[in-house]
């Protein structure tokens, strides 16, 4: 199990090293002097070389690329072009807005998606089984933004419920954070719930044709009793792998639903950045976003030597 682990964590180093290397190139090649951006068109060119001189755009690549890498292993990847703020400070405050957002919004899908595709699987012969499958289907076709919208509609604006959009610190106003928190957390949670819900349904009624279930019944276990003894651990594993995938998903697409509900997460940092020719800080926000997809894989990996015991037992 030790040796998988190493091996894992080094292809995390080997793809985030990979990654990195994308992520500046691409940046570099795009056209424009980030130089000139920030001074503006009129300004001399003596004026834009001691800008570039300044911020180190006249150096080699790979010296620029050295210097980016170990500011972002430190956590301080410099200041803005046009602003001069400092990056590392905006990336954390908007990192937390986001990961707020995004993990609790996981938590409702999964709350509501594991008993529901159970439920499905369990009652799939059923009139209730068959009109949560229907439903579920419906949501898998919803987009997020659209589903954010509709709540806008009808619980801010009609019925006046919450609020519409914004964001307060929760230990400054816990009441108007969980009411601010509500609607965007809804239409995140209610596609992935429906996706999620799909997911698990296979995944039980593939269990509950495995012969060792068969078994279990006959020995005078009820199909829910013998699905949560001996079923669930092993439908978990198709199931984890989902979860992974949609964390990812929840990450950036919480990049739209931050910009439907004006959160000031990291979605809406790397939006404006991109409007306001902030290079530096869309470096960082990609890496950032691209590291925690990466961090999110390996955790579902090395949660696959926990659940399933046949992988520990390959590994020794």
């Amino acid at each position: 199990m030790l040796l998988r682990l190493l091996h894992r964590a080094a292809v995390l180093a080997l793809s985030v090293l990979a990654a990195s290397l994308v992520v500046f190139g691409f940046m570099r090649v795009l056209p424009g002097d980030p130089a000139r951006v920030a001074l503006g068109i009129n300004a001399s060119d003596d004026a834009v070389a001691r800008l570039r001189t300044e911020f180190g755009l006249d150096r080699p690549v790979l010296v620029q690329y050295l210097d980016w890498m170990r500011g972002m292993v430190t956590f301080d990847p410099g200041i803005e072009f046009i602003s001069r703020s400092e990056i590392g400070p905006q990336i954390a405050d908007r990192l937390q807005v986001t990961l707020i957002l995004v993990l609790t919004a996981m938590v409702v899908a999964i709350v509501v998606a594991v008993p529901v595709g159970v439920w499905m699987a369990v009652r799939h012969r059923h009139v209730d089984g068959v009109v949560l499958s229907a439903l579920s289907q419906v949501g898998v076709a919803v987009p997020a933004f659209l589903a954010g919208i509709v709540l806008i509609s009808v619980f801010a604006v009609n019925l006046g419920w919450v609020p519409a959009g914004g964001w307060v610190v929760p230990a400054q106003d816990p009441v108007g954070f969980l009411q601010r928190l509500a609607l965007p957390t809804i239409s995140l949670a209610l596609v992935q719930a429906a996706v999620l819900a799909r997911y698990v349904r296979s995944a039980v009624l593939d269990v509950l044709r495995e012969d060792y279930l068969r078994t279990a019944r006959a020995k005078g276990l009820r199909p829910v009793q013998a699905l949560w003894r001996h079923g669930l651990r092993n439908a978990a594993v198709p199931v984890v792998t989902v979860l992974g995938l949609q964390l990812a998903t929840l990450l950036i697409g919480a990049v739209v639903i931050e910009r439907v509900f004006v959160i000031p997460g990291l979605g809406s940092l790397l939006l404006d950045s991109v409007a306001q020719r902030e290079l530096l800080t869309v470096q960082a926000v990609v890496m950032v976003l691209v590291v925690a997809v990466l961090v999110i894989n390996f955790i579902v990996d090395t949660l696959y030597l926990v659940i399933d015991p046949r992988l520990r037992a390959g590994s020794r």
